[in-house]
């Protein structure tokens, strides 16, 4: 550590510091039980606080790593035994909500879940949702640029966002809190620092663009034979819903399979001997919704581009629908497990998923590997189960998920980001250029290098 823990203790608040036993009490991640490794994590309250440890981290070269939720998947809040981490747990407040700007500010520790929860009373919509929404917070939602399950209809986290309270690593606020749709004065800075992970600033607070909360919604399970009859339902629904279609997931044959199995739980709402099935939803506001959504179910039938299909009638149903897509945990079944979350063209699609495997069972003849996700928005989730994990393992395999994307143009990260696990697959993705370029903003913005250093570039 590049400076004395005393220095530290004024600056956070009263119970603002914590070290030795009272740090060692906390885990390192939701993901990750073992205890966590710094030399000190800070609580701070307000972003006067969060500027003045800065400035003191920035001035002695200290590097500090932000918290929030932690449940990030690609290491980017991993820290070692010198860092000093910034925790938004107590910058935990919604400030205000305006339900004719249809806006909501808030700090960013505040938890998804609360934000979604506060907008709904107002009768209001946050559209952001992932499965992690009890435990996420906004600062890193947007630090990432969340994705989630309802990008095919209101876009990533970064859409979701009108203005952002920042600190600079040498303590400079900069405060660029608009609540207007429109604001098209210069450079739009925000954007600069959603899904930076944490390296060019650290998000105190945001004014959040809030929608209206649909009248209906309307949940359905399809089981498709090609994937081509996949592409075909999509573009259906999406033309005769008139705009109103909020998810479009997709899940293979063996996802569904395993989900379904008798071990997980959950009984099959349609028979297993489909090749894909599409759990799709409308979120609309008219009396009528129900029935035209069934006629447009119905259409994709008699064209042939679904076999089969499920409406849930009840919320209960509806829930146990999204379960199936939802319950990745049935994969640890397998042994150790090797997510991924990929982004291509939906029809570059079918021959990807079938290189990969191909790839797979060259290198490990008994591998399992699931494939799902958000295909309406060209996001697909894979995980990959090949008996241990260890790190020339963990290497053979990214090599045979992430390789085959260069060719295509797709994206070794959708939604999860890069932090440390993707960063040496960064330059699948990105021209020298494009990270050439990144390296100048953060040498700009971060010169000593002090913010969630070593992470994504």
């Amino acid at each position: 550590m590049n400076l004395n823990v005393k220095d530290l203790e004024s600056l956070a608040g009263e119970g603002g510091l914590l070290v030795g036993d009272d740090l060692a009490a906390r885990a390192a991640g939701i993901w990750d039980p073992e205890p966590i490794r710094a030399a000190a994590l800070l609580r701070p309250r307000t972003t006067a606080q969060v500027a003045r440890i800065l400035a003191l981290c920035n001035e002695h070269r200290q590097g500090v790593v932000t918290h929030g939720g932690l449940t990030g998947l690609v290491g980017g809040a991993r820290t070692t035994a010198d860092d000093v981490v910034l925790s938004t747990e107590r910058m935990n407040d919604i400030e205000a909500i305006d339900p004719d700007g249809r806006t909501m500010t808030v700090q960013a520790g505040v938890p998804l879940q609360k934000v979604q929860e506060a907008a709904a009373e107002a009768g209001l919509k946050f559209a952001l949702d992932l499965g992690a929404r009890g435990s996420c917070t906004i600062g890193g939602n947007l630090a990432t640029n969340a994705g989630g399950n309802q990008v095919i209809r209101y876009g990533m986290a970064r859409e979701q966002v009108l203005g952002l309270e920042v600190v600079l690593a040498d303590g400079t606020v900069l405060s660029s809190m608009n609540h207007m749709i429109k604001n098209n004065a210069a450079l739009d800075l925000k954007q600069l620092f959603i899904g930076s992970e944490g390296t060019l600033g650290v998000i105190t607070r945001a004014v959040l663009r809030l929608r209206e909360l649909p009248g209906s919604r309307e949940t359905a399970l399809l089981g498709c034979a090609r994937l081509d009859d996949v592409v075909c339902l999509l573009k259906h629904v999406d033309r005769r819903l008139g705009g109103t279609l909020g998810s479009f997931e997709v899940m293979w044959q063996e996802f569904y399979r395993l989900v379904t199995s008798p071990s997980s739980g959950s009984s099959a709402p349609l028979g297993s001997d489909h090749d894909y099935y599409v759990l799709l939803e409308s979120l609309g506001g008219g009396d009528d919704d129900g029935a035209r959504f069934e006629a447009i179910l119905a259409e994709a039938l008699e064209q042939g581009w679904a076999a089969d299909a499920v409406i849930a009638a009840s919320g209960r149903e509806r829930d146990a629908l999204w379960a199936l897509r939802d319950d990745v945990e049935q994969t640890n079944s397998h042994g150790p497990t090797i997510t991924f979350d990929v982004s291509l063209r939906i029809s570059d699609m079918e021959r990807y998923v079938a290189k990969v495997r191909e790839r797979l069972d060259a290198a490990f003849p008994e591998n399992h590997t699931w494939v799902f996700g958000h295909l309406g928005d060209g996001n697909l989730h894979l995980v990959v189960a090949v008996g241990e994990d260890s790190a020339s393992t963990r290497r053979r395999v990214e090599e045979a998920v992430y390789e085959p994307l260069q060719s295509i143009g797709g994206s070794v990260s959708a939604e999860h980001g890069i932090g440390l696990e993707k960063k040496p697959w960064l330059h699948l993705s990105r021209s020298p250029a494009e990270i050439d370029t990144m390296r100048r903003l953060k040498r700009a913005l971060d010169p000593a290098g002090i913010l969630n250093p070593g992470k994504m570039l």
